[in-house]
């Protein structure tokens, strides 16, 4: 007994023993968790983020340009193409895919998911991970991308367990969920899943269909290897284990898993960069505005923020007044219109028809100096330069055969792959006419459409507000509305088309003044100012500017907002002048909006990322002329398009008798029936063609040309404004008219109420029309 007593109590104590130890293992256990938890937060694994940090993370945010219409126009951003979507943004269908692939449980666990992370373990993570939503964001935000080395792994994952319960405490589910969404990389410059809606669907997010969501929640377990772009098969197959993960937690029915695993992946792909989309041209003006206000407007000062803002990084909101419909209709215009254009160009420059293309009438020397400077001008040049190589060096690549990409006009995507040598892709860059359109409505000053060239990627120099060129016989305007204003003329008082000298020594011109009218002929006839405006007789201007003087046409153009230096000479009248299109239109948009001057305007607001107001524009006005002058000027510059160079915008049929019309009018027969003010310009040689046209409402300006002067058509016939530039405005204000939500007036010019000066020249002058030859006599 005493034996079996002894065995007993022995057998207690072992068992007592055993259980003490037991709580000591476990609860030295747990300590030693708790332990390592408060270690990995106090940073003793390496820093962790500091708190304000942590409600406050900082993330690169691309800055967004809006249009007035609220579509994104472009983004400026350096590696980080991300712009934030809150949670309402998103699709449900996107929220259901994300938490049945990537944490299932999200809704019911604090951080860490113990089922997952106890079932990674045993299984040494074969049947699936453990990382929650949460802790995949803590990765994202603040550890960065996991280590090759075990120990640094290890410490990674204690970070995004410890920053994971604080980013439970600190946020909603939702905000987390968004955020998650809003900071992942999806590849192809798609920062966010905003960015990847519209790259790779080509819509915002709150659109995206169950299939769609479930390409992109496919995505998040490694972007760069389910990069739809490269492996579409794989990423077929990923986004159809998203959905079977969808229909087993319920969020979609087998049947309606079935049918969309059976749908074919359309990726709608629409790079984000600065050299593709809509308004290039004008985002890149738009770089060069926001880097002046950042100059002028500090960023206030918050702990651990730049001290200044950075349009690539800050996630400024930028309000424009560009119509992403009107500028597309633009960029469809002068698209269309150029390719054609260009290829009667061509088609008029092959080898045995010019054996100096693209240069017309050009010497030898002139043509060397031509490519000389080209070669200078080049980035090639520039950057060999920069290198260290010798002249000699960098000469000589220039006559290497090398592969290129260059542009065509009968590429889908405009772009075509070859060999050639430098020097000939100048030459090959230089036989390309271009082109400048800007469209601004008169009465705010709001520039609605600004295409700066053919392409962006290939020519980038914008045309819009870098370039000036002879503006031809658009300038013309200016010296009639000096006239009227000074003298008190109407459009309806009469001047002979006679040869008229402007004397040596007056005016500042040192020698006779004689010019001519563009077919060399003087009808002789007594004619309306209003009938020498739209048929472009140069006689009457040289008379109109002999009255009122030079001085009197730059002091009006100076208050109409022209900038470019003019010299007080008489040829001045006749657009000798350098000027931009940019400047012309807001001068042009004065005659539209009653005399009175309002500076173009392309940004109306600009906001911070959470929403708040940084600048408001304050509108630039001034007083310029009368509301009769204006009017007189609208009323002149109607017979443009009643019988004068800018009838072809009225007239239908004169393709079938018309090569020209069949060649190069593209877009016609507009058949315009309301009013319309508008001119011509041409300029010596062909060089430079421009149209300005109105209606009460919208303010269009048109040039073409070639980077050199020596690049132009042979003749008046396909060179002159009416044929160069006049169809992109018709072809444009076609497309506007379609859509009438767009709200182009084709209505009435405002007529003042009691204007004192006379437009009806019905009964005062019977004027002899066939006198004056108006196919030849259009734009000089």
């Amino acid at each position: 007994m005493a034996t079996a007593k002894k065995t007993t109590k022995k057998k207690k104590n072992s068992f007592t023993k055993f259980i003490i130890w037991f709580w000591i293992l476990f609860i030295t256990g747990i300590l030693s968790v708790v332990l390592i938890f408060l270690l990995t937060a106090w940073g003793v694994f390496g820093p962790m983020p500091e708190y304000e940090r942590l409600e406050n993370p900082q993330t690169n945010l691309a800055s967004e340009i809006i249009s007035s219409d609220g579509e994104t126009l472009g983004k400026f951003y350096l590696d980080d193409n991300r712009t934030d979507v809150s949670f309402e943004d998103l699709p449900e269908n996107l929220v259901k895919a994300l938490i049945a692939t990537e944490d299932a449980r999200y809704y019911e666990h604090s951080g860490i998911d113990a089922r997952g992370t106890v079932r990674a373990f045993a299984f040494l993570g074969k049947r699936g991970g453990a990382s929650t939503i949460s802790q995949q964001l803590a990765r994202q935000l603040f550890v960065g991308v996991r280590s090759k080395n075990l120990i640094e792994t290890i410490t990674q994952k204690l970070k995004e367990w410890v920053l994971a319960t604080r980013l439970e405490r600190s946020y909603t589910k939702e905000e987390i969920i968004t955020m998650y969404l809003n900071i992942y990389d999806f590849t192809n410059n798609a920062d966010g899943i905003r960015s990847a809606a519209r790259i790779y669907f080509g819509k915002e997010p709150k659109n995206l269909k169950t299939e769609e969501s479930a390409v992109l929640v496919g995505m998040l377990k490694n972007s760069s290897l389910y990069n739809p772009l490269r492996r579409e098969e794989l990423v077929l197959n990923r986004r159809n284990t998203v959905l079977g993960q969808m229909a087993k937690y319920d969020f979609i029915t087998e049947k309606e898993k079935d049918s969309l695993q059976a749908l074919k992946m359309n990726i709608n792909f629409n790079p984000e960069s600065h050299r593709e989309g809509i308004a290039t041209y004008f985002r890149m003006y738009l770089q060069g505005f926001m880097r002046k206000w950042i100059e002028k407007n500090p960023k206030p000062a918050i702990k651990g923020e730049r001290d200044k803002w950075n349009i690539y990084l800050d996630g400024l909101k930028i309000y424009t007044t560009i119509d992403s419909r009107m500028q597309k209709n633009a960029e469809d215009a002068v698209s269309a219109h150029m390719k054609r254009l260009q290829a009667e160009f061509f088609h008029q420059n092959t080898p045995d028809r010019n054996k100096t293309a693209p240069f017309i009438e050009e010497f030898p020397g002139e043509i060397d100096r031509i490519m000389e400077r080209g070669m200078k001008n080049s980035d090639r040049w520039r950057n060999m330069k920069a290198n260290g190589k010798s002249e000699k060096e960098i000469r000589a690549s220039f006559n290497k055969p090398t592969e290129m990409t260059v542009f065509d006009w009968n590429s889908e995507t405009q772009d075509k792959d070859t060999i050639m040598t430098p020097m000939d892709s100048i030459r090959y860059y230089k036989s390309f006419l271009r082109a400048a359109m800007m469209s601004m409505e008169p009465q705010t000053g709001h520039v609605k459409a600004w295409v700066g060239g053919l392409n962006y990627k290939h020519f980038q120099y914008d045309n819009v507000y870098q370039g000036a060129r002879q503006v031809g016989s658009t300038f013309k305007p200016f010296v009639y509305a000096a006239a009227i204003d000074q003298l008190r003329l109407s459009p309806c008082d009469g001047l002979y088309d006679n040869q008229y000298c402007i004397e040596a020594n007056k005016h500042g011109n040192p020698e006779p003044w004689c010019p001519k009218n563009a077919n060399g002929k003087y009808s002789g006839n007594l004619i309306t100012l209003k009938n020498a405006l739209a048929n472009s007789v140069n006689t009457i201007t040289a008379q109109l500017i002999d009255r009122v003087g030079p001085e009197a046409v730059i002091e009006i153009t100076k208050n109409l907002g022209i900038t470019g230096n003019i010299p007080a000479v008489p040829s001045i009248a006749l657009g000798s002048a350098d000027l931009n299109v940019y400047e012309m239109v807001g001068a042009y948009g004065t005659f539209a909006n009653q005399g009175v001057y309002v500076k173009p305007v392309m940004v109306t607001r600009i906001e911070d990322k959470n929403g708040t107001v940084l600048f408001e524009y304050v509108p630039e006005t001034k007083d310029v002329l009368s509301k009769d002058v204006a009017y007189a000027m609208v009323d002149l510059m109607s017979g443009v398009t009643q019988g004068g160079s800018g009838t072809r915008l009225r007239t239908t049929g004169a393709e079938k008798w018309n090569k020209v019309y069949q060649e190069i009018i593209t877009g016609y027969p507009y058949q315009f029936t309301n009013p319309i003010a508008g001119k011509t310009g041409t300029t010596q040689n062909q060089s430079d063609g421009w149209f300005m046209g109105m209606v009460p409402n919208l303010v269009t300006g048109v040039w073409v040309g070639g980077e050199d002067r020596a690049t132009h058509f042979r003749s008046l016939t396909y060179g002159q404004g009416a044929s160069m530039a006049l169809p992109i405005w018709g072809m444009y204000m076609k497309k506007n008219y379609q859509n009438k939500e767009l709200g182009v007036s084709d209505g009435e010019f405002e007529k003042p109420e009691e204007l004192s000066i006379n437009v009806d020249c019905s009964k005062l002058i019977e004027e002899k029309e066939n006198d004056i030859d108006i196919e030849d006599d259009l734009d000089f």
